[in-house]
């Protein structure tokens, strides 16, 4: 599976990238309105893949662009559509990264796309910059400690939840969160009080993570 994708830089000499993967039934184009909003003291390249057309279970069926399938009567059903994504996003990290080392690439998802970037923080032997999570969740929290690896123990991880959401439950991000930091995973937690959505503190908190990230 080949990604497409969209590409935007802040500046000239971008010192690092950020691969923002979308959520289910987006596109995307839907982050890219974000980057002119975050106060960045750094230029970055920003890189948004489509995900794949799909059936999705949880949607009747309906074909929609989705990184997996989602079956509430099988939860761990996902988890080959899951590592499929992981290893098509891991593709786009060879060829987007240039003459950075993979050190000095971010990945970012929200909803299912930061299911792809924890998994990838999890079981890829590739060494990211930071990884961020919003309004997520770890696919099979229970079983990660059976697949981790060792490459990003020490990658700074920045995760953030809505207090409100009604698709992904705030308990549930913070039993992600408690997973990966029994792991050893260093996680800055942020909660808002607010749906599945982003907020303007957390946008001003993803500029504030991003700029210590890649000063």
């Amino acid at each position: 599976m080949k990604l497409d994708y969209i590409e935007t830089s802040t500046g000239t000499n971008p010192v690092g990238t950020v691969i923002w993967l979308h959520g289910l039934g987006a596109d995307a184009t839907d982050f890219e309105p974000l980057v002119p909003m975050l106060k960045l003291t750094h230029p970055l390249n920003f890189v948004f893949p489509n995900a794949p057309k799909r059936p999705v279970t949880i949607n009747g069926g309906m074909g929609m662009r989705a990184w997996y399938d989602i079956d509430p009567s099988a939860p761990l059903a996902s988890s080959a559509d899951i590592n499929a994504s992981t290893e098509a996003l891991l593709d786009l990290v060879e060829r987007t990264r240039g003459d950075h080392p993979t050190d000095k690439i971010a990945l970012a998802g929200f909803s299912q796309g930061g299911v792809i970037a924890l998994n990838a923080l999890v079981t890829a032997k590739t060494k990211f910059r930071g990884v961020m999570a919003l309004s997520t969740y770890v696919h099979n929290a229970e079983g990660i400690k059976d697949i981790v690896q060792l490459d990003n123990l020490d990658t700074p991880v920045f995760m953030a939840h809505g207090l409100l959401d009604p698709m992904i439950p705030a308990h549930r991000g913070v039993a992600s969160r408690e997973a990966l930091s029994a792991l050893g995973f260093p996680i800055e937690w942020r909660e808002y009080r607010m749906g599945h959505e982003v907020c303007p503190q957390e946008i001003s908190d993803i500029s504030h993570w991003l700029n210590k990230v890649f000063g």
